[in-house]
């Protein structure tokens, strides 16, 4: 087993605990030789997270069994075909009531798993579905600036009005229509201060 970088370090028992639990499936699936395919379940695991509001009420509703919420997850994972691995982990993971921190463990996963392999995620917000061959020519452009391979996290972001936001680690690129008229009222709301100043 490879020795890996040590994780950011994040406050909160909550985020303590997300590690622990990513930090065990990354384990499990380095030892299976599963790590490719646990990291696409869980990329295609979070979308569905981000995107649908049945999921995450039913990860955070108190008043469910936990037979209910591992039926549930079970469900999820034979619907979404995921690996028999990632599929024993969700069920763990609802069995134990920790779907709230499910965020968290994927992002140590996958944090740790781009630190073993110099690779990055990119969170990809668009306003509008990107084709594969627009999605091959962002990453080949992250690539040039990250200087490594780059995953695409794509999610769909209706508030941007258009264009897309990238966030690369501490990058933050933001394209996005809402960003540009943002900057716009700033603009017209300084001069329009600055003219009442030169008026005054």
């Amino acid at each position: 087993m490879s020795q890996h970088a040590p994780s950011p370090i994040i406050a909160g028992d909550a985020a303590v605990l997300a590690r622990r639990y990513g930090g065990a499936l990354y384990d499990l699936a380095e030892e299976q030789k599963q790590l490719d395919a646990v990291a696409a379940d869980l990329r295609a695991l979070r979308n569905l997270q981000d995107e649908s509001a049945e999921f995450r009420i039913v990860a955070n509703h108190p008043r469910l069994t936990r037979a209910q919420l591992v039926q549930a997850m079970q469900q999820v994972s034979a619907a979404a075909k995921f690996n028999n691995l990632t599929g024993k982990f969700l069920t763990l993971v609802a069995q134990n009531r920790r779907l709230p921190e499910l965020g968290g463990m994927i992002d140590g996963f996958l944090a740790r798993l781009a630190a073993e392999r110099g690779e990055h995620t990119a969170d990809v917000r668009t306003a509008k579905p990107l084709s594969a061959a627009q999605q091959e020519q962002l990453a080949a452009k992250l690539r040039e600036l990250a200087g490594g391979k780059v995953h695409l996290s794509v999610r769909e972001d209706a508030s941007l009005l258009g264009g897309i936001t990238v966030k690369l680690g501490s990058r933050l690129i933001d394209a996005s229509v809402k960003s540009k008229l943002a900057r716009l009222e700033r603009q017209l709301k300084s001069q329009q201060f600055n003219t009442q100043k030169g008026a005054a």
